[in-house]
């Protein structure tokens, strides 16, 4: 089968080749190095949830919608309906960042709270504690924002060497 039908050999060649899925990969990749490395820096210890982890600076969510969406402007343009549907995901993954996933990390403390200071008799007492760091600052959105363009910049400069 061909290329354009999405199936048979040179899908799985094509795939590799593919400016968009490779920006937004590399992006995420360096956002969660970044992370990594950071954490290392601060506390002096290898935190490898940090590879694979939400939330902190930059946000890896933001660097990979943003590296997606300008990869594709960049290689279908900008005024399609494929970059239009890439910016508006974007937009939408980077306000769920800052507003719906930022709250429910700030919810997530208040209930450990609470369940921390239950007695011990208590059912809820010794139950795993929520997960606390998973949105993102207005900061953070935008660091991961910047480090995807850069990202797909950085690309697309690469393949108009080859």
């Amino acid at each position: 089968m061909d290329e354009a039908s999405g199936f048979g050999a040179t899908t799985s060649s094509s795939m590799f080749r593919n400016f968009p899925l490779i920006s937004a990969f590399v992006a995420f990749a360096l956002a969660q190095s970044i992370k990594f490395f950071t954490t290392w820096y601060k506390e002096r210890r290898w935190d490898p949830k940090q590879l694979v982890g939400s939330g902190g600076m930059p946000s890896s969510h933001s660097a990979t919608v943003t590296a997606l969406a300008a990869a594709v402007g960049f290689q279908d343009g900008f005024g399609g309906p494929l970059f239009a549907t890439a910016l508006v995901l974007a937009c939408i993954v980077m306000y769920d960042a800052t507003g719906v996933r930022m709250q429910a990390g700030r919810q997530a403390e208040v209930l450990n709270q609470i369940v921390y200071e239950l007695p011990a008799e208590h059912p809820l007492a010794e139950s795993r504690p929520l997960r606390e760091l998973l949105g993102h600052t207005p900061p953070q959105v935008v660091a991961g924002g910047i480090l995807g363009l850069v990202t797909a910049v950085m690309g697309r400069l690469i393949t108009m060497a080859w």
